[in-house]
């Protein structure tokens, strides 16, 4: 089977600086009060909604994964760059680590009380994200929880905007446009954090953290 071009142009990318973008994001929660309070929110809902069993998609070098399991969580990381999860495993040799793609997870139906994507549905074109979506829920069990992560565009009349990622090609969603995107994919907002640009943040985008659930019974 062929690989969308997307996906294969993200992996090469993120393959290429993997080493250095570790290094840069190694601490990257310390400093960053906000995400690690909606992360314990997550944890918090994903706990009470089954065992912990997390995934997180797009893990990089795995630091986002070992902070989930330092709050309790059985998780685990799946990237779609060889090199990403090679330094995972190195550097949290006790957590597991897979190669994946979020178009199509390896993970059985209903199998997760949680799932992460933080700051990977970026790199989604935004006429597949709709399909990343179904996958979220399909892994979820019942009254599980997603925490998703991205930039926020700046115009309600553009729902989608590309901006100039240092990695790989990336885009911008208005958050009523995204939630709308959960919603018809059969996961339903609780909450979200919305962090202003800092003076020292890279770009001046506004950072969207969305929680949403999935329904204990779907409708038949």
């Amino acid at each position: 089977m062929v690989e969308h071009d997307a996906l294969q142009t993200t992996r090469e990318a993120y393959d290429a600086v993997a080493p250095t973008y570790a290094e840069m994001f190694r601490d990257t929660l310390r400093d960053r009060p906000l995400d690690r309070a909606i992360l314990g929110v997550f944890a918090e809902a994903v706990r009470e909604s089954g065992d912990g069993r997390v995934a997180d998609l797009g893990c990089g070098p795995g630091h986002v994964t070992a902070h989930l399991a330092e709050l309790g969580l059985s998780a685990f990381g799946v990237d779609a760059s060889p090199t990403m999860i090679e330094l995972a495993r190195e550097a949290c040799p006790g957590l597991r680590f897979d190669v994946g793609s979020m178009t199509a997870l390896d993970i059985a139906d209903g199998a997760l009380d949680g799932v992460l994507s933080r700051w990977s549905v970026i790199h989604i074109p935004p006429p597949e994200l709709p399909a990343v979506l179904r996958e979220f829920h399909r892994v979820l069990a019942p009254g599980g929880h997603l925490l998703i992560c991205f930039s926020a565009s700046e115009d309600v009349s553009r729902p989608t905007q590309v901006f100039d990622h240092a990695v790989a090609p990336a885009y911008r969603w208005w958050p009523d446009h995204l939630a709308t995107l959960l919603r018809d994919n059969g996961l339903a907002e609780v909450a979200r954090l919305v962090r202003e640009p800092q003076p020292d943040d890279r770009r001046q985008f506004r950072q969207v953290q969305l929680l949403a659930r999935k329904a204990e019974l779907e409708a038949v």
